[in-house]
């Protein structure tokens, strides 16, 4: 789980280890998954995806912390941090992007206020390979991201 605790009124809603859902869930408030999830999840509040925890899907929300595997489209409008346990297989989309040494990630990467038009930075672990693409119908390069262990 993340190094940071979390408290019942942080995620108010929680799905346990035990469940597997597929469909779209939509929140207002703060979900942490512990379990597995298929389909889309939409949040105005944050998502944290448990050590342990799958998601194959869309999400979109506040923050969303990553320490389980997430193999889908993020987009956030705070702050997508990947955990040294993290392992995501996906594009993302988001104001801020924070990676631990550790994580795995493979997709294509927008990060700054401007995520998803032009420009943005890539952050990542000393010795993170970082590759810009360049995509005409976008009118400027696009990051694209691996990191590996």
């Amino acid at each position: 789980m993340s190094d940071r605790m979390t408290s019942v009124n942080e995620y108010p809603t929680t799905i346990g280890q035990d469940a597997l859902f597929k469909g779209e869930l939509k929140f207002d408030q703060s979900v942490r998954l512990l379990g597995r999830f298929e389909g889309a999840i939409e949040t105005k509040g944050n998502l944290l995806v448990a050590e342990g925890a799958s998601l194959e899907g869309e999400v979109k929300a506040g923050d969303i912390t990553v320490d389980g595997n997430i193999k889908g489209n993020l987009n956030a409008t705070g702050k997508v941090r990947l955990s040294a346990s993290a392992n995501l297989e996906g594009d993302l989309n988001v104001a801020r992007l924070e990676v631990a040494d550790g994580a795995v990630f493979i997709g294509r990467c927008v990060v700054g206020t401007s995520a998803g038009k032009t420009g943005g930075i890539m952050m990542g672990p000393p010795g993170a390979k970082i590759a810009m693409t360049a995509d005409p119908s976008k009118g400027a390069p696009q990051p694209a991201m691996a990191i590996k262990k």
